[in-house]
């Protein structure tokens, strides 16, 4: 959640249109999380993983180091060269007085809404196919609360506070049980429009 930041959270701030909008390509944004969550690739694995070409991911990566969000890791050369993510998570602080920024920000936000909603269609696809177990734990649902912006932020914060008890397991995979899966998680709150 934008502007709440556990310990063992490191996070990225952009706030540069041409950051943002370098930010906001989709296979950019699959890199990242790839780079999040499994650790150092080559461009060549990260190809593999995308179904992009290797060539291709390698420009990304590049483009993605220009402005802080990834950077080589040791070891290999060329596209076997190795990159990692600099930090677990991105933080899009767009200036909505400057219209650069505003319109990058809205662009970076949609791509990122974008891809939420293909991977919860996937999850839709794929969901009877995994255990009963996972399938009952999995949670799907809206509610509709009638809140102030203090209880908003309030409430937000809570959530994020019980979230970053399970925070540290993605810095550190020792720290994650044996039968631990990465979960997707998804949050959005705010105001409807006003009825007419």
């Amino acid at each position: 959640m934008q502007g709440h930041e556990a310990p063992e959270r490191s996070v990225t701030r952009l706030t540069d249109p041409k950051a943002l909008r370098a930010y906001a390509h989709p296979v950019r944004m699959r890199l990242i999380a790839l780079l999040r969550t499994r650790g150092p690739l080559t461009a060549t694995q990260a190809a593999r993983l995308t179904g992009e070409s290797s060539g291709t991911c390698s420009f990304h990566l590049r483009q993605l180091a220009k402005y802080g969000l990834v950077e080589e890791a040791d070891g290999g050369t060329g596209r076997e060269r190795p990159w990692r993510a600099t930090t677990l998570y991105t933080s899009i602080e767009d200036d909505v007085s400057d219209p650069a920024a505003a319109a990058a920000g809205a662009l970076v936000r949609s791509v990122i809404t974008d891809r939420y909603f293909e991977r919860v269609s996937r999850w839709l696809e794929r969901r009877g196919a995994v255990s009963e177990a996972w399938r009952e734990a999995s949670v799907f649902g809206d509610r509709f609360l009638y809140l102030t912006a203090d209880e908003l932020a309030r409430l937000g914060s809570s959530i994020e506070a019980l979230i970053d008890a399970y925070a540290e397991r993605e810095a550190r995979p020792e720290a994650r049980p044996a039968d631990a899966r990465l979960i997707s998680m998804m949050l959005f709150a705010f105001p409807e429009e006003e009825a007419p």
